[in-house]
């Protein structure tokens, strides 16, 4: 079974995504083989009027989705810690969903503590935890940057481990 997952990390300002393929192997002495295809960030300026910056992360969704056409997509729950924050956030999660129910796309949401469980098996690891078990689960000479890259491919990681 050979699954391509789009990772995302959502945000307003900087969403980051991350493309994994996974593949079970049937014969071999590990259980599946991962490979990183892409990652990177979509910006959006604070100087631009919010309906733009909404407008700008639905185009570049879908150019993303029709570039990597992935099997499914893992995405993290959204963190509450500053309600002015959250609503924005969730403004830009919402577009998130319309172009995934567009595409027909199934997707699995982790939380924070959930992602660092899954790549650290615990579920207080910091960032740089985190960001160094995705280098090493993907086999990468360096961490991804920026940080939402990373957290995108830890988004994904989680989903192949468990869809695996």
């Amino acid at each position: 079974m050979e699954k391509r997952i789009l990772g995302l990390d959502p945000g307003l300002a900087i969403l980051g995504f991350g493309v994994i393929d996974c593949q079970q192997n049937a014969t071999k002495t590990t259980q599946y083989t991962l490979q990183m295809i892409d990652f990177g960030v979509i910006r959006t300026s604070a100087n631009t009027p919010m309906e733009q910056r909404l407008c700008i992360l639905f185009d570049d969704l879908h150019t993303l989705i029709n570039e990597f056409k992935p099997d499914l997509v893992a995405i993290e729950k959204l963190f509450f810690y500053r309600m002015a924050n959250t609503i924005i956030v969730a403004q830009a999660r919402g577009v998130l969903m319309l172009v995934l129910g567009q595409h027909h796309l199934p997707y699995l949401e982790f939380t924070p503590a959930q992602i660092k469980q899954a790549l650290t098996h615990y579920g207080n690891a910091d960032k740089a935890e985190v960001q160094t078990a995705v280098a090493r689960e993907l086999a990468l000479d360096d961490i991804p940057q920026p940080d939402d890259a990373a957290d995108a491919l830890a988004v994904a990681l989680t989903a192949a481990f468990q869809v695996l």
